[in-house]
């Protein structure tokens, strides 16, 4: 049997009412906003006060004021209101126009994804794709975002992470500086500039066979600023080349050796507890789907760059 409560036949009107009231503290303005007079706003009000069984609004000679059960109930009808125009101003045209929120590491936004999303745009019109960067430090739940893709192990407590490619990194500089790199041995000379991932060039320089010097001087939270650093004849970065292609067509920044050693790779994640929507699907599906593409691509096979 369905149970019925005080809340099963709320009329909007009388809730509508009650929140412009509460922001304007005042019947007659609130009247103004919504085209009633404050009469209407008043009663309306009323309505909602004998439904609920509580008084909301103090009235005093000049406006009203939030009683300690209106305060409490202010909170949820705003959200209210807020979640359904939010909703609402998604259609569009006819169509329903679904919102996605993704949190993607610097790196992989402006190396991979950026240049693709036109592609995503014209292949799916009706998703609302919102992108927030970040330094692959984030918080899914915190920060409300339905994916987060991210550069580690894919080890992350509370999530599902899907593989999306690798990104061995390599030494890259600008040419004037890589005109004095002949061999691996003469990085030792050089600046060698740092993320916040210490193990980094010690594990490259293992790979090379050589013994890692002290490293000392600047630090950097993002591989975009360090790449921009070392374009500016700064000193060598250890950056992923695959996703600095660019920069590396344009003559920016070169590798002075074929060197390379695997950090990490690039996942897509979200939360246990986060049932896909068609829309998350659609996106991760085309993720997967254009990867895919571009590594099976002959030209890629060729280069030998099947993760660019």
């Amino acid at each position: 049997m369905r149970r019925r409560t005080k809340l099963s036949h709320l009329p909007l009107n009388a809730l509508r009412a009650f929140e412009a009231t509460a922001r304007h503290l005042s019947f007659t303005r609130a009247g103004l906003e919504l085209r009633v007079t404050q009469a209407a706003v008043s009663q309306h009000v009323k309505v909602l006060e004998d439904r609920l069984g509580v008084q909301l609004f103090r009235r005093l000679p000049r406006g009203v004021a939030l009683t300690d059960e209106g305060q409490l109930l202010l909170p949820s009808i705003v959200e209210a209101f807020g979640r359904l125009t939010e909703t609402l101003n998604r259609f569009e045209d006819g169509h329903y126009q679904d919102v996605i929120a993704v949190g993607v590491v610097g790196t992989f936004a402006s190396g991979w994804l950026l240049p693709r999303l036109d592609a995503f745009r014209k292949a799916h019109p009706r998703i609302d794709l919102r992108l927030f960067t970040n330094n692959n430090r984030i918080d899914i739940a915190g920060e409300g975002l339905d994916y987060a893709i991210r550069f580690g192990d894919g080890l992350w407590h509370g999530t599902d992470a899907t593989h999306l490619m690798g990104a061995p990194f390599t030494p890259l500089c600008a040419p004037s500086l890589a005109r004095r790199l002949s061999r691996p041995a003469d990085l030792k000379r050089e600046v060698l500039l740092r993320s916040y991932r210490q193990e980094e060039w010690p594990r490259w320089f293992a790979a090379a066979g050589l013994q890692s010097p002290v490293l000392k001087g600047m630090v950097f939270d993002s591989s975009i600023t360090i790449a921009g650093a070392a374009a500016r004849g700064f000193g060598v970065a250890l950056l992923p080349a695959a996703l600095f292609q660019d920069e590396i067509r344009r003559r920016r920044l070169v590798r002075p050796f074929q060197i390379e050693v695997a950090l990490g790779d690039y996942w897509i994640t979200s939360l246990h507890s986060r049932h896909p929507t068609p829309a998350m699907l659609s996106f991760k599906n085309w993720l997967l789907e254009t990867i895919a593409a571009k590594k099976n691509s002959p030209r890629q096979a060729s280069r030998g760059l099947a993760t660019v």
